[in-house]
């Protein structure tokens, strides 16, 4: 068994059909599948607005945008994420504050308080591999200081708290579609949000921040950028939100047969999931033991050579060249062991219980031949 990728799409007929059906049209950009599947995204998330970007960056930078956020300000925001979450605000002229995380890879929420300035902005906080941060508390810590809550929520669409789905709950919300996400548009992404002001600065600013008058008479009223989903991207993400539920119930039954498998397991551990929230699962981690984090190399390297297309979730961001050169070293414990600790295995609705075996005895297998090597500290 070679190649079952840490995560994967999925891709059926009724997507490949829906695909054949636009390039046929005559329309391939700005048509009627992309407002079909922002409306659907409403449906799903209880959102009142949903404007799709042809990618999660470029959403960022249009949350981040719209909201204001600009030279000097301060962001508070984790470490544990992909470079975008960042990258958008510095472009912006913004100064990313890291806040440290907890062994889930979530922002610590109890470290939020400490790092606000007059000059910060907003709160930033990521859903590690699609489990939810503590949002309330979060909330509570902005409302007390007057900042803005927006959630990269990249990993994270189909994810729930106490039943209140993720995309709702903060002043902006933005979802990933790449390729690798529980559903995917090949690339997109999208801002979800309740503000109409937002809405309608969003709208402009993914479309050359234009308006349309009429016949041939359109007005450029703002800066703007063509960050446009195309109605190819439109036409998947009808399709494939159909049956997001069905591909995270699969996710979590492959999640949940680790969970049972590795529950009492001494060589690594897990990351467990409150009972009361539902995770999309876009990753399942495990976390090796300082003992053997100066093997980690070794230990990914075999299991990529015995066919698990493991990944490793996140370098924190500020040890990238970029920000060591523009902030200085900076360092976090908690993010840091969490990186020297992190390896994520395949999870993802195209698996089988036979496939998660597999990975589970081959996981064993392996870092097993370790733990009597150790590191010397």
């Amino acid at each position: 068994m070679t190649n079952l990728s840490y995560s994967t799409q999925h891709i059926e007929q009724d997507d490949i059909d829906g695909v054949i059906e636009v390039l046929k049209s005559g329309y391939l950009a700005q048509g009627k599948k992309v407002e079909k599947f922002e409306k659907d995204l409403c449906d799903y998330t209880g959102s009142k607005h949903a404007i799709t970007f042809n990618s999660a960056t470029s959403a960022l930078f249009g949350a981040y945008s719209v909201c204001g956020i600009g030279e000097g300000d301060e962001i508070i925001t984790t470490p544990i994420s992909f470079v975008s979450t960042s990258n958008m605000l510095v472009e912006l002229g913004a100064i990313p504050i890291w806040c440290d995380v907890k062994l889930d890879g979530n922002i610590d929420e109890r470290l939020i308080e400490r790092l606000i300035t007059p000059k910060t902005k907003a709160i930033i906080p990521v859903h590690f591999a699609g489990k939810p941060v503590a949002i309330e508390k979060i909330h509570a810590i902005a409302k007390k200081h007057s900042i803005l809550v927006i959630e990269d929520a990249a990993h994270a669409l189909g994810s729930s708290i106490d039943g209140e789905k993720i995309g709702s709950i903060s002043d902006m919300t933005i979802f990933s579609f790449h390729a690798i996400k529980p559903i995917t548009t090949s690339e997109g992404g999208a801002v979800l949000t309740d503000n109409d002001e937002y809405a309608k600065k969003l709208r402009l600013i993914r479309s050359h921040g234009m308006v349309k008058k009429e016949f041939w008479n359109s007005d450029m009223i703002s800066l703007g950028y063509n960050f446009r989903l195309t109605e190819v991207a439109g036409s998947l993400g009808i399709t494939q939100i159909k049956k997001l539920d069905k591909f995270i119930e699969k996710r979590n039954e492959i999640a949940s047969y680790y969970d049972e498998r590795f529950k009492d397991e001494s060589l690594f551990s897990i990351i467990k999931i409150d009972e009361k929230n539902i995770t999309s699962r876009h990753l399942y981690p495990i976390l090796l033991p300082p003992e053997l984090q100066c093997l980690k190399e070794d230990v990914f390297k075999e299991l990529k050579d015995s066919g698990l297309g493991v990944q490793v979730h996140y370098k924190p961001i500020y040890q990238n060249s970029f920000y060591k050169e523009k902030f200085g070293n900076i360092s976090l414990p908690v993010a840091n062991d969490f990186y020297k600790s992190e390896i994520s295995i395949p999870c993802h609705q195209q698996m089988s219980l036979e496939d998660a075996e597999f990975v589970a005895n081959k996981l064993i297998e392996v870092i097993k031949k370790y733990r009597y090597t150790g590191c010397s500290f």
